[in-house]
């Protein structure tokens, strides 16, 4: 059983910066791929950023290359993103999720079906 916390959410104006965390709960946290997925109202969950399970290997969707960063620190098992130039169609409820089925993974991981444990999500708002 994993248990995934986010935290870091809240209201910040279009072109400033914050940075999520994803708190877990396990000690074999270094062995999966963790993914940030977010839901905006009245739209489907989608893919934002995955790490690999060593944080070397990281993978973003288009409409967020070169503003965020995904990374890990598998000591504090702990991911975090930090977004950056935010936007306001970048507000929706933030998730992470993990994919404990396949360890020590590499590629690319961005279906909401190939992770099995979430967080509770964190909202969050900007503002134009």
């Amino acid at each position: 059983q994993v248990q995934l916390v986010e935290s870091g959410g809240g209201l910040v104006q279009a072109g400033g910066s914050l940075r999520l965390s994803c708190a877990a709960s396990t000690r074999t946290f270094g062995r999966y791929a963790v993914g940030w997925f977010r839901q905006a109202p009245g739209k489907e969950r989608e893919f934002v950023a995955q790490v690999n399970w060593s944080g070397v290997n990281t993978y973003y969707a288009e409409f967020v290359k070169g503003r965020f960063t995904i990374s890990r620190d598998n000591g504090k098992s702990t991911a975090y993103l930090q977004m950056s130039s935010v936007r306001p169609e970048d507000t929706a409820v933030y998730y992470c999720a993990a994919n404990t089925r396949v360890w020590f993974f590499d590629g690319r991981s961005d279906s909401p079906r190939q992770y099995d444990y979430w967080g509770q999500g964190t909202q969050v708002t900007v503002s134009s």
